[in-house]
């Protein structure tokens, strides 16, 4: 099976369409449980979610904030796998038709191998990676195995890019752009800002790609706010508070589904 980049251009390409922004949720593999993760995937799209990120849990995640360090914590001494990862995109997927992505750090794929992991990732359906630590510069042999698998390489980039800066990362991704609304970790915010607004408007200067954002969504409001100027609205902390707040998984899997019919009602709001 090649990979499903063309289902996620077609999908962004409808919500455009619609006259809105897609709504993006990320949960982390693993979380709670295996299974129990990939119940959460398919909750957060049947409440109305366009596009799934699937966190790959990591010991270090250095941009993440304590929530999703909560939630990768849990993953890990559960004993979550690659293998698990790859899991859980192809059930979401097999079960929904809805493009879902994996979003890593660059140590796990470094150390399980480009090839293996591309391929793999292709196989289960996977539509591509967000890669918020792997600088352009270094991203050539990973560009060249996604593009063989047909993999969408999505680039994070934040406030402090320079306008030279976002025009070499641009170039150098497909999919679409991970705008990082502010400076700082994942976790939900009372404002995303204007500095959000400049830096889609900076990044859609250099790219006809998709400009998403993410970082401090946590509500219906500010994804109607952010959907006012971006193409997608991205909500990660959001829905693993939900799912750590719930006294049992049933209740969970409620929370997330409830949250994101919420959002989903914001990102068409604007």
């Amino acid at each position: 099976m090649s990979g499903n980049i063309e289902l996620l251009n077609t999908t962004l390409a409808a919500t455009r369409a619609e006259g809105r922004a897609a709504l993006i949720a990320y949960l982390p593999a693993g979380f709670p449980t295996v299974d129990g993760g990939i119940e959460a995937v398919k909750a957060v799209i049947a409440g109305g979610a366009d596009v799934v990120e699937i966190g790959l849990p990591h010991s270090d995640p250095v941009l993440d904030g304590p929530v999703i360090q909560t939630a990768d914590d849990i993953a890990l001494r559960g004993g979550v796998r690659i293998a698990d990862v790859m899991r859980t995109v192809r059930e979401a997927h097999e079960a929904t038709g809805v493009p879902i992505l994996v979003m890593t750090y660059w140590n796990p794929i470094d150390r399980y191998g480009v090839e293996r992991f591309t391929a793999e990732l292709a196989e289960a359906g996977g539509a591509g990676c967000i890669l918020p630590d792997l600088p352009v510069q270094e991203s050539a042999l990973w560009r060249e195995h996604a593009e063989k698998h047909g993999l969408a390489t999505v680039f994070v980039v934040a406030p402090s890019s320079q306008d030279t800066r976002l025009a070499t990362i641009t170039a150098a991704g497909s999919g679409f752009v991970y705008a990082a609304s502010l400076m700082g970790v994942t976790g939900t915010r009372a404002s995303v800002g204007a500095q959000a607004q400049d830096l889609v408007g900076r990044t859609r200067a250099t790219t006809d790609l998709p400009v998403c954002v993410g970082l401090g969504v946590s509500n219906a409001a500010q994804a109607a706010e952010v959907a006012g100027f971006a193409d997608g609205v991205i909500v990660g902390s959001a829905f693993v508070k939900a799912v750590l707040d719930a006294p049992d998984e049933a209740a969970g899997l409620a929370a997330v589904r409830s949250l994101a019919g919420e959002l989903a009602e914001g990102v068409r709001k604007h």
